[in-house]
């Protein structure tokens, strides 16, 4: 499946977002093509839950517009799957994984509707697109972190959506489970033509996969490839701290501090 897809996963034209009276940022003016796998970067308080919260139509916009998936911020939030870094509080820990998952088809209200057919071979389908079969039917109290965080992605992927958000996917897991969680997104990303933005401290275990990058610096949002972002001067400022990029023996880049 082609990387990229016709249209725009998000186009911004000049906008700015006010909080408390506040300027978070401005001057938001990008187009992102479908199909991609995006981070978005910035030092605390910048401003990425902000971008977050205007995506899912959760806060309007200061001035300018936004386009999500071709409609209107909000409008087309049933094509977009959402992660968030507490999702195990959300979901309940007693709760099995299935149906954790099965609550990204029927709402987050327990009897509301009956499960159907169809409803169950989404669960499983999306299970299977995780490699979390074999623990789907465990609670989620007995899970590894990098296991429920699979499941967190079946929840968001069982609705088939067109953008996956995920808000620090990989913050709480130790290495081995953070470099499978970025081969599980690639492989999402090649297979189901899903545009993945992906909130990022660290941005060293996505390099790999990473396309291009919003980033919010010095009160304003930008977007560039992955390539003009990874920069020590850019990054230095960004943090507020001392970066270098260098490269391994393999020629892959990764970052440092100091």
């Amino acid at each position: 499946m082609s990387s990229h897809n016709d249209e725009p996963a998000l186009v911004f034209d000049d906008v700015s977002v006010v909080r408390g009276g506040r300027l978070i940022w401005s001057e938001g003016t990008f187009t992102i093509p479908g199909g991609g796998i995006v981070a978005l970067i910035g030092s605390n308080g910048s401003g990425k839950s902000t971008m977050l919260q205007v995506v899912l139509g959760l806060l309007p916009m200061a001035s300018g517009s936004v386009r999500v998936l071709g409609g209107r911020p909000g409008e087309n939030n049933d094509l977009i799957g959402y992660v968030p870094q507490d999702y195990v509080a959300g979901a309940g820990e007693a709760v099995r994984a299935r149906d954790a998952v099965t609550l990204g088809l029927t709402g987050r209200r327990w009897g509301l509707r009956r499960t159907t057919r169809a409803d169950r071979a989404r669960v499983d389908e999306a299970l299977d697109w995780v490699e979390a079969t074999e623990f789907g039917d465990r609670r989620l109290s007995q899970l590894s972190g990098g296991q429920r965080q699979r499941i967190a992605l079946a929840n968001a992927l069982v609705g088939h959506p067109k953008m996956l958000i995920l808000d620090e996917p990989l913050a709480a897991l130790d290495l081995r489970n953070q470099h499978e969680i970025v081969r599980l997104l690639a492989r999402l990303n090649a297979e189901l033509g899903v545009t993945i933005l992906v909130v990022a401290h660290d941005l060293n275990p996505l390099l790999e996969v990473l396309g291009s990058a919003i980033y919010l610096l010095d009160g304003h949002a930008h977007y560039a490839a992955i390539d003009e972002v990874v920069d020590a001067d850019l990054l230095t400022h960004l943090y507020g701290t001392k970066v270098q990029v260098a490269n391994t023996l393999q020629g892959k880049m990764y970052m440092r501090s100091g």
